[in-house]
């Protein structure tokens, strides 16, 4: 995939604690700010595919809560 430039506006502190973070994984602020939005932009992809494992889990595991018997008035006891 293609790089594209952009430009960002940060606080200075927060720039300074980029660069020291970048230093210590021996990367750039650049590479430290694509892993930060790759990791957002995924993260709804691992929530989903996290959600289809523990469904398929219940779905697969043999045990049952039964039908519901009561409304959502009885419950909250309205």
């Amino acid at each position: 995939m293609a790089n594209r430039n952009i430009t960002l506006s940060l606080p200075e502190e927060l720039v300074r604690k980029a660069k020291v973070i970048a230093a210590e994984r021996d990367t750039s602020v650049s590479a430290l700010v694509a892993e930060l939005v790759e990791h957002l932009a995924g993260g709804s992809e691992d929530f989903d595919r996290a959600w289809a494992h523990e469904i398929d889990r219940m779905t697969h595991s043999g045990m049952s809560v039964g039908d519901v018997t009561w409304t959502r008035d009885q419950l909250h006891d309205r």
